[in-house]
């Protein structure tokens, strides 16, 4: 299927690489509120510049990729189910959980396909995990917690501001990786406590032209959760864009049998690790050998939350979402799913500003497993 972008930014060049692994994935043009980006972009990837509204009108563009800033995901996604098309887009789904719900409605009553990343968790390291937790190797998942935790982007993004303000923060930001890596693991969350603090009211630009100036902080930089899924299971959680270094895992599950570190949910890789009865060894299970687990990342930034070698397969999502359309069956990185993740973002946010456990107000289905042969298909040989 023809795929047109609306969103030229930094996330551009990760997404535009997508083509390049998978075989039914055609971009074919490119649009952004700074047509000169769009024009630019469009020239050195081999792509039409349209507007908006070429865009949308272009009865050669199957589905359009939504890679706007978070602020603008419910507008940019409305219009173009609007005007006829499927739409995958970036993670959130919207900074708003009722308008989330309705680009949801209006979906179903168009009969057009909504897609939302992350689709991170049907990578080698989440789908491992998955299957690892579905064998009963641990038995019932109890309890455990996750990290994601770094200084901020400001240390390495020209123009941090939005991060920092109403639509950002560590929750919106991160959270979406998290959560849904837990939903794939878990099944849907149940309810949520959690705390949000702002430590600083100002941060200093430390990169590009403003480089030693100071811009403002509006929301809550750190945020802690107690989060309770309806399996029974109980989640502690932390995001921050308020930490130096730490050497905590990414995610810890706790069964009843044994536990598991999951990999980094940002990214498709590994390893897993595993640990069973009292005092024994824990043992990595690598995921290199996995369709979408092969390390095609290499870099030293020393980021704490990074590890030095990834795996990057995004785009994956759009991929399975075409596939489904062509076969009238559900994908996995659906609307419903994405819903669900941005009320449990939703929710810690009300929790935190009313000192009170809030219940999610959405469920959604776990999502299926996805089998290496599934994969297979899916990827230029």
């Amino acid at each position: 299927m023809n795929v047109g972008i609306i969103g030229c930014g930094h996330i551009f060049s990760t997404y535009i690489k997508a083509q390049e692994y998978f075989n039914n994935i055609n971009y074919v043009a490119c649009s952004d509120i700074d047509m000169d980006l769009a024009f630019k972009t469009a020239e050195k990837n081999n792509l039409k510049p349209k507007t908006v509204d070429e865009l949308l009108s272009d009865n050669n563009i199957d589905i359009i990729l939504n890679i706007t800033i978070p602020q603008a995901h419910y507008e940019v996604t409305k219009k173009i189910l609007n005007s006829g098309k499927h739409v995958y887009c970036e993670k959130p789904m919207s900074v708003k959980y009722e308008q989330a719900k309705e680009l949801l409605k209006i979906a179903k009553e168009k009969k057009l396909y909504l897609g939302n990343a992350p689709d991170t968790f049907l990578g080698g390291g989440g789908q491992l995990s998955r299957q690892i937790i579905d064998n009963g190797d641990l038995g019932k998942i109890l309890t455990g917690n996750f990290i994601f935790a770094f200084p901020g982007v400001q240390d390495f993004h020209p123009n941090p501001e939005s991060w920092f303000q109403e639509g950002g923060g560590p929750v919106i930001d991160m959270g979406p990786y998290f959560f849904t890596g837990l939903v794939n693991l878990l099944g849907p969350a149940k309810n949520i406590r959690s705390r949000g603090v702002k430590f600083f009211d100002k941060r200093e630009y430390r990169t590009g032209q403003k480089k030693g100036q100071n811009f403002n902080v509006d929301i809550p930089t750190s945020y802690m959760f107690n989060l309770e899924f309806e399996n029974g299971s109980i989640i502690q959680g932390f995001l921050s864009f308020d930490v130096q270094n730490h050497k905590r895992n990414h995610i810890e599950l706790y069964g009843s049998l044994g536990s598991i570190v999951v990999p980094d949910p940002n990214m498709f890789g590994g390893p897993v690790t595993i640990s069973k009865e009292l005092g024994s060894e824990w043992v990595d299970l690598s995921v290199e050998e996995k369709p979408l687990g092969k390390t095609n990342i290499i870099n030293d930034r020393g980021n704490t939350n990074e590890a030095p070698r990834q795996a990057n397969y995004r785009g994956i999502g759009l991929s399975e979402m075409i596939n489904s359309i062509e076969n009238n069956t559900e994908h996995r990185c659906n609307g419903e799913l994405a819903l669900h993740v941005l009320d449990i973002i939703e929710c810690a946010k009300i929790s935190s500003e009313t000192k009170s456990e809030v219940s999610l107000r959405s469920t959604c289905e776990r999502p299926n497993s996805f089998k290496d042969q599934e994969i297979k298909k899916l990827l230029k040989n």
